[in-house]
């Protein structure tokens, strides 16, 4: 089986925290020396741009508009601990240009840009909205692997199920569950817990810590794991408690 390398991840609702968890699982792979892009397809919320201190000329919507610009040209370099590089492609459009982005030729160009993008990166991780959009329902399944994100309680234990009802309207499965901000266990389903954490603002992200790994961090390295079958993102022997402690005083 070839190695998997590319990723949606699906919000399964709005404020759910995909798209910081894709910042911070992207940032971990970098600081293994791993070159990750983080690609928006989430036209409606751009939330991706708080990321990035620059200006957003060109952006995500023009890689599935304009087939003169390249993935490249859309990328912004996010500072990130280790070797690699952790790039972030977010959208920042217009209303008028962010609908030109969702249409369904749009939709089919997302497995284009992912093609082309993993021939500079090593990873790519797609910011993806509820499949409700030709954008996300090209990323979903055009992706190696989907991530469905939820919250542990009511609102998100629906949002689970309808997702899944649009994965299965288009053919794909979730290979992983996160049930974001929860205890371990907390939603049964849930293949991979990550914690709820005092991550500071976007200006702040990267919060990952992998020399001296949290509980946050780890749960971050164990979805890379279940996801891309990638270990020794942490020290497993670390005991993680300087970061810790920087997070209960912030």
């Amino acid at each position: 089986m070839p190695t998997a390398r590319t990723a949606a991840v699906v919000g399964a609702a709005g404020g759910v925290g995909a798209t910081r968890l894709c910042v911070e699982a992207g940032a971990l792979l970098a600081a293994a020396g791993e070159d990750v892009l983080v690609l928006d397809v989430a036209h409606a919320t751009q939330g991706l741009s708080t990321y990035v201190d620059a200006r957003l000329d060109p952006d995500a919507t023009a890689l599935l508009t304009d087939p003169s610009v390249a993935v490249a040209d859309a990328a912004y370099t996010l500072d990130a601990p280790g070797d690699g590089a952790l790039d972030l492609a977010p959208a920042h459009a217009s209303l008028t240009r962010s609908a030109e982005a969702l249409t369904p030729e749009a939709g089919e160009r997302v497995g284009e840009r992912l093609a082309e993008a993993t021939e500079r990166y090593d990873y790519v991780l797609v910011d993806t909205p509820p499949l409700l959009t030709n954008p996300a329902v090209g990323a979903a399944t055009a992706a190696d692997r989907v991530v469905a994100v939820t919250v542990a309680d009511d609102r998100g234990v629906d949002a689970l199920a309808r997702e899944r009802g649009r994965f299965a309207d288009v053919g794909v499965e979730a290979s992983v569950v996160v049930a974001n901000r929860a205890i371990p266990d907390a939603l049964p389903d849930a293949d991979v817990a990550v914690p709820e954490t005092a991550l500071g603002s976007e200006s702040e992200a990267p919060a990952v810590t992998p020399a001296d790994p949290d509980d946050y961090t780890r749960s971050v390295a164990s979805l890379l794991g279940a996801l891309f079958a990638v270990d020794e993102l942490v020290d497993d022997a670390a005991p993680g408690f300087l970061a810790g402690l920087r997070r209960r005083l912030s």
